[in-house]
């Protein structure tokens, strides 16, 4: 086996490992899910498991950097199809109020991920994934006169607080207008930052 088929092969063990917790994390919970289980859905040994992962901790956090990255992706792309700086805000902070209505979204992201890595831990996954995007586009806004000269790190913990809030309320929620009224309370409160 050469070096190239090795690593090949060791990038597929860890996809299978992340791609099999995914799914079993976000069908039953973090706590309902046994590495046994995990490594016999993905076709594994627990040595390959360990190889690649210290723990069933360190799987689920790999798990949800990739949910996170995902998500932010999905804000990221949503966001720059918007020519002006304005809606570019208001579709992002949108699009993450709706990405975040899928179901393994909200088990591994919003529920799971601060309970089973700690608070500082997952917000600082969360900082990594979108909350950096958030601030940059409030900073180009402030610049531009669209937003009120203020500090820039507060008014984006405040957004990324409610979003992230409305967010866990939604995934509990099974009224299906919740999301929609929950976006036009969003834009409401983006409104009101707006300069003039």
């Amino acid at each position: 086996m050469t070096q190239g088929s090795r690593a090949r092969q060791r990038e597929h063990t860890r996809q299978a490992l992340v791609r099999e917790g995914r799914r079993l994390f976000a069908a039953r919970g973090y706590g309902a899910v046994g590495l046994s289980e995990i490594v016999r859905a993905a076709g594994v040994t627990k040595g390959a498991l360990y190889h690649h992962f210290d723990s069933k901790t360190e799987l689920f956090r790999a798990v949800l950097e990739e949910v996170q990255q995902e998500v932010a992706r999905n804000v990221a792309e949503t966001a720059d199809a918007h020519p002006d700086p304005w809606s570019r805000l208001t579709a992002g902070c949108q699009a993450f109020l709706a990405a975040s209505t899928g179901p393994d979204v909200q088990r591994i992201m919003l529920v799971d991920g601060p309970a089973v890595l700690g608070w500082s831990q997952w917000r600082a996954l969360d900082e990594a994934a979108s909350v950096r995007h958030l601030a940059e586009a409030l900073t180009a806004l402030i610049e531009q006169g669209l937003i009120a000269p203020q500090p820039v790190a507060p008014l984006t913990h405040l957004l990324s607080g409610a979003m992230n809030e409305a967010a866990l309320w939604l995934a509990a929620s099974e009224n299906p207008e919740d999301l929609p009224a929950t976006q036009a309370a969003l834009s409401r409160m983006l409104d009101a930052l707006r300069a003039g």
